[in-house]
C-alpha cells in the first residue's frame, strides 16, 4: 500500500498528512500539526519560514516508514528572494503587511488597471505578488538588485527539500504576472514596471517530480531520499482537485481563512465583464482554469476569537455557532472584503465601526457578531454565485464546500438557504487529499482526473444541506448588494 506525505500549510497552521492508497480507497492520517503565525519586526509582518521548514522536517520524521513521495502546498501570493549564493536574502513578508497600501494606484499610473487584467486575468487585491514586488521596487530597490531568484512559498520549501529551482504552475498564477493566454510570465508588463524578469524560475506543471529528497534532509529526518513531487502547490488548486463532483454543473467553495468560490473552466475568461466584476483566472489541475473570486472567509471570526482570548475568554467554534443560532437574524450585514478588515487586530471593534459607518446597529455580543459574520458570508456567496452564473451563461445545480469550513454546520445551512442550492460539504481535508492525488498520479497509481475524483467519492462521506427557507435571504439581498 503506497503512502504519500502531503504537507499542507495554511495561513493559520500547517499539517503533515499521510495518505494511504490501497487500490480502492484513500485514507488520511495526521502525522504532525503546527501553528503558523506571522512575526512582527520593526512594524513589518513576516512569515517565520525557517521555522516552517523545521516543522516540515519534524513531519518527515513523524511520518517515518516507507513513503512513496512527498509534496508541499501553501497559501498563494507570498515569496522569498534568493541571492547569488542561493541563500534567502531576507525574511519573506506576510501578505497582510501594510507596505502594499496604496501601491496598486501607483502601479496603475505606469500600466493601467485594464491592461494588467488583460495580460493576467487575475482579481485585483493589494496583497497580490505584483504589488508586493512593486512596493519593493519603490521602497528598497537594492534588494531587487541583489536578488537572483524569486520562489513562491511552496517552491522555496521544495527548493530546500531538493535543491531544484522551479516554479509550479498553479502557485505561479497567483502572482498577477503570469499570462494564462500565452502560458508564461508576463515579461513585457514586468519590463514596463521596471521589475526584473531574470529572477523568475522555469514553470513546471502540477504533478512534476522535482527530484529526490536531499540526502542531508533525509538523514536528519531518518527517512529515505524519496521523490519530491510538486502537487498543485497552491492550496486551493489541490483542494479543488479533491472536490467529489460529477459532471460540469457544479460550483466549488474552498472554505477556510479565505473563501474561494468559483468553477472550473477550460479557457481563461478575460473580458470587460470579468474585469468589472473583479474575477480571477487561476491555474487549475488537469488543464483547467479556476474562474473564481477570493472572499475573506473565516479570517473575520478567527480574528474575533483572538481578540476575545486576549480579553480572557476563549470560546470554541461549537459554542460560537450555538450562540449565533440564538442571536437575532440580520442585525447587520457587512461586506467581508471591506479593506478595514484586511489587517490583524481588534476585529470586533472594526466590525462595530463598519456598522456605524454604514448606518446599521452593531451586533453587541459574541453570538450576534458570529451570526453577522456567517449571514454576511452566505449573502456574499449568493451574490458571487449569481455573478459567476452571468459570466458563464448557465445555472449551477449544486455547490460543493470543501476545506475546514465544510465542518461549520451553521454556515453550510445558511449558504444553502441563501443560494437556494443544495450544498455538499466535505471533505474537510480536501487540500491534503488533492495534494496526495497529484502525487499518486505523478507516480502512476492513478491515471485520469475522473478516476481521482471517483476515489474521493468512495473514500469520504460528504454531508448534504438542503435549502430550507430562502425568502428571508431574498429580502436581505439588497443590503449586501448595496454594500458591494
Amino acid at each position: 500500500m503506497p503512502s504519500f506525505l502531503a504537507f499542507d500549510l495554511g495561513a493559520e497552521s500547517g499539517r503533515a498528512m499521510v495518505g494511504r492508497f490501497d487500490g480502492d480507497r484513500l485514507s488520511l492520517e495526521e502525522a504532525h500539526r503546527f501553528p503558523n503565525r506571522p512575526v512582527r519586526v520593526f512594524g513589518s509582518l513576516h512569515w517565520d519560514v525557517l521555522r516552517l521548514f523545521g516543522e516540515i522536517k519534524k513531519g518527515l520524521a513523524a511520518a517515518g516508514g516507507e513513503l512513496a513521495s512527498i509534496g508541499v502546498d501553501t497559501w498563494g501570493v507570498d515569496f522569498g528572494l534568493l541571492g547569488p549564493d542561493g541563500a534567502l536574502l531576507e525574511n519573506p513578508f506576510h501578505y497582510r503587511d501594510a507596505r502594499t497600501n496604496g501601491v496598486m494606484e501607483k502601479l496603475f499610473t505606469v500600466v493601467p488597471r485594464a491592461e494588467v487584467f488583460e495580460r493576467t486575468g487575475i482579481q485585483f487585491m493589494q496583497l497580490n505578488t505584483l504589488y508586493q514586488l512593486y512596493a519593493l521596487r519603490l521602497e528598497r530597490p537594492h534588494v531587487l538588485d541583489q536578488a537572483r531568484t524569486l520562489l513562491m512559498t511552496p517552491d522555496l520549501l521544495h527548493y530546500w527539500l531538493t535543491g531544484r529551482v522551479a516554479g509550479e504552475y498553479t502557485i505561479a498564477t497567483t502572482t498577477q504576472f503570469y499570462d494564462p493566454r500565452h502560458g508564461g510570465w508576463a515579461r513585457e508588463m514586468l519590463e514596463s514596471l521596471g521589475l526584473p524578469d531574470r529572477i523568475l524560475p522555469q514553470i513546471v506543471p502540477p504533478g512534476t517530480v522535482l527530484g529526490p529528497l536531499l540526502e542531508a534532509v533525509a538523514g536528519e529526518a531518518g527517512v529515505k531520499p524519496v521523490p519530491v513531487v510538486a502537487p498543485a502547490s497552491h492550496d486551493t488548486g489541490s483542494a479543488v482537485a479533491a472536490v467529489p463532483a460529477e459532471g460540469d454543473d457544479w460550483a466549488f467553495l474552498s472554505s477556510g481563512t479565505w473563501s474561494l468560490l468559483g468553477a472550473e473552466v477550460r479557457e481563461p475568461i478575460i473580458n470587460d465583464q470579468t474585469l468589472k466584476l473583479n474575477f480571477t483566472n487561476e491555474g487549475g489541475v488537469w488543464g483547467t482554469i479556476r474562474l473564481l473570486k477570493n472572499i475573506s472567509g473565516m479570517w473575520l471570526l478567527e480574528e474575533c476569537r483572538r481578540e476575545w482570548a486576549r480579553q480572557g475568554s476563549s470560546l470554541g467554534y461549537a459554542e460560537l455557532c450555538e450562540a449565533a443560532l440564538a442571536a437575532p437574524a440580520f442585525t447587520a450585514v457587512i461586506d467581508p472584503d471591506d479593506p478595514s478588515f484586511l489587517s490583524p487586530g481588534d476585529m470586533p471593534g472594526k466590525l462595530a465601526a463598519y456598522c456605524r459607518r454604514t448606518g446599521q446597529p452593531a451586533p453587541d455580543n459574541r453570538g450576534a457578531i458570529t451570526r453577522t459574520i456567517f449571514e454576511s458570508l452566505a449573502l456574499k456567496y449568493r451574490a458571487v454565485l449569481e455573478m459567476l452564473e452571468r459570466i458563464r451563461g448557465r445555472r449551477f445545480c449544486v455547490l460543493h464546500i470543501v476545506g475546514g469550513g465544510s465542518k461549520n454546520t451553521v454556515l453550510c445551512q445558511f449558504t444553502a438557504d441563501a443560494t437556494g442550492l443544495p450544498v455538499v460539504a466535505g471533505p474537510e481535508e480536501a487540500t491534503a487529499i488533492g495534494n496526495v492525488l497529484l502525487q499518486a498520479m505523478a507516480l502512476g497509481h492513478l491515471r485520469t482526473p475522473g478516476e481521482a475524483r471517483e476515489l474521493v467519492r468512495r473514500s469520504c462521506q460528504p454531508r448534504t444541506y438542503v435549502p430550507a427557507n430562502r425568502a428571508p435571504w431574498d429580502a436581505q439581498l439588497h443590503r449586501i448588494s448595496g454594500l458591494l
